[in-house]
Order: C-alpha cells, then structure tokens, then sequence
C-alpha cells in the first residue's frame, strides 16, 4: 500500500464496507498497473483466485499479476496455496468463454515457495499427461502470454493430383452394363478411406511441417486438409486407406514431437527460474547457457552424473559436474557457474 500511494489508501477508505464479491478495485496508483484488486483475507485461495480472473475477463483486462495469496500474515502454507491457485487457473483457462485474459502471472520472491509452485505445476503434468491437450502447454500460454499470430492461419487443402481413368463397358444388354459399372464403384469405395487428427498442437504447425506433409501428400497420392477455423485444429487426410493409414501416423508423430518440444521448453523455463549454469565470457564475465542446456545440466547434476556433454560457442566440452570444469577437445579448462537465482538478494 506504501508503493502504491496516498490515492490508493484514499480509494481504499472511500469504498471500505462496500466491498462486492470479496474484493473492490482502485486505480494503480504509483504502481507500474492500471488496476489494483483488494482482496478480503480468508483462507478460500482458490475461489478468491477464481473471482478476480472472471473480473478479470468481465473487465476485458488482457493480463493480471498474484502474489502467493495467503502466504503473509494468514500464515498458509506455500505447497497448499500453489495447489489452489493452481487449480483455479486450470479451471479458468479451460474455459472456452475466455477472449480477453492473456497473461496469468504470479510472483514469488521466496526460493522455498517457488519450489512448491514448480511441483505443483510437474504433478498436474505427470498426472494430466494422456489429456488430448497438455496440461502445461495450455498453462504456460496465460503465464508468459498467448501466441498472438499476425494473421490467422487460414484454411488449406494440399490436393493430390489426380490421374483420371475411364472404363468402357461393353456388354450383351444394358442390365449387365449397369450391374458391371455398379461393381466397379463399389470397388472404388471401398479402397476410399478419410481420417481426422484433432489436436491444438496442429496450430504450431509451420512451413517445416507443411513441407513434410506435402511430400507426403505427393508420394502417397491423399488429400490433406487444414481446418485451423475449429477447436481443436483438425487435419483430415482422404484417399486409398493403406495410403491414409500410413500418412495418418506420420501427421500423429509430428503432433506428438511438437507437444513435447514445446512441454519440455516449458520445463526448461520453470526450471530457469530457480537455477542458472553459466560459462565465462568476455572481461572476465559469464554468460548463462540456453534454457534447454541449463536444464540438463542441472538433472544431469541432481541425478548425480559424472560427466555431461555440451556445446559452448560452437565447441564440443565435457563438463565435470562435480568440479564444475569443463574440457574442450584440446584439452582447454573452463571454469562453470551454478547460481541459484535468489543468490544475492
């Protein structure tokens, strides 16, 4: 409140008693926001997070802030609190009514709590991971914001092109000339398969992906549409079925590399925001390694490895996790950095 200023406070008194819902609002005064929600202290984390996101969406605001509710003066505990928060914007963001909200964050300062808010997101992901739609994919969208693309991808089809054939039926009476024809249809369709893959990984998909499958819709003679209008995204492949049937396993392999890429980035950035490994770089600073290397060293350092492999400038080093020294091919030595990310502070 003392951040805030004196016309917060004043807001504050002039609306006390008339509190709607259990929270009123008041500008954000000398605080970098346009909105400030004033929670009623109770121990229901939980619904209390789930009212000010629908006020939040109700107000059309696109991103909101948390501390770790009741973690203060109320005393609870991180681990239960991360639970309820978390729960309650799982719920939110599940919703197929939500237009305007983008952004979820919360803020933690204390490296104890932060732990407790990481497990609390890993055990939803252990235990959602068979869900059509990854559990951490869609939360890590409202936590460091929504894919916001330039133009909306449209709706595509990648034709095969077609050879025609024509049959000409001869016969002693026009009965067995249409029997001999209706035979023939038949056959068609029954060789005519059609499968569709819903998925919101679908959505990522970009021109890499669009070139495999072209190659793949010219080898193997199908159809593939995009339908990027419905949710999820759908791709729906038709043509000969041993030919959709082997495309069709193709489009689910690229789903599944995607959904993890992008869940193990999310990981990678969760786990970011506890620990940094970092080499020497130029004046005698350091520079911190990628987020997907910074997470392998520390798994690789947590699971009590020896040794791990990794590129630093383009150049192949082996890292002593133990001594946190890492040799070049030539033999070089370079001292590592492991710092907690509350180290300092």
């Amino acid at each position: 409140m003392d951040a805030a200023g004196a016309q917060v406070a004043d807001e504050c008194a002039q609306y006390a008693g008339q509190y709607q819902s259990g929270f009123i609002t008041t500008q954000g005064g000398n605080l970098l926001c346009s909105k400030i929600i004033h929670l009623i202290t109770n121990n229901q984390v939980k619904s209390q997070v789930s009212k000010v996101l629908h006020e939040c969406e109700r107000k059309m605001y696109k991103s909101v802030a948390f501390p770790a509710i009741g973690t203060g003066q109320a005393g609870q505990s991180s681990a239960k609190v991360a639970d309820e928060m978390l729960d309650a914007i799982v719920e939110f963001t599940r919703q197929k009514s939500v237009q305007h909200l983008q952004t979820i964050k919360i803020v933690i300062f204390q490296r104890n709590m932060l732990r407790d808010f990481y497990e609390s997101m890993k055990k939803r992901e252990d235990t959602d991971s068979s869900t059509t739609e990854s559990w951490l994919s869609m939360f890590k969208s409202f936590f460091w914001g929504r894919k916001q693309s330039s133009e909306k991808k449209k709706f595509m089809i990648l034709e095969k092109k077609v050879n025609l054939v024509t049959f000409q039926i001869c016969g002693e009476s026009q009965e067995k000339v249409d029997a001999t024809e209706s035979w023939i249809k038949d056959l068609i369709l029954k060789e005519q398969f059609e499968s569709t893959i819903s998925d919101e990984a679908i959505e990522s998909f970009d021109e890499t992906q669009i070139a495999i499958l072209e190659d793949l819709r010219r080898r193997k003679r199908v159809t593939i549409q995009f339908l990027n209008e419905l949710s999820p995204p759908q791709i729906k492949i038709s043509g000969i079925s041993r030919d959709v049937c082997s495309v069709s396993l193709e489009v689910q392999n690229m789903v599944q590399q995607i959904k993890s890429t992008e869940e193990e980035q999310s990981k990678a950035e969760l786990l970011y925001n506890l620990v940094e490994w970092r080499y020497p770089g130029s004046n005698d600073s350091f520079v911190a390694f990628d987020k997907l290397t910074n997470m392998q060293l520390e798994h690789a350092k947590m699971s009590k490895k020896l040794y791990l492999n990794v590129k630093i400038k383009k150049k192949n080093y082996k890292v002593d996790l133990n001594t946190l020294k890492a040799t070049d091919d030539e033999g070089k030595t370079i001292n590592l950095q492991r710092v907690m990310k509350d180290e300092g502070k």
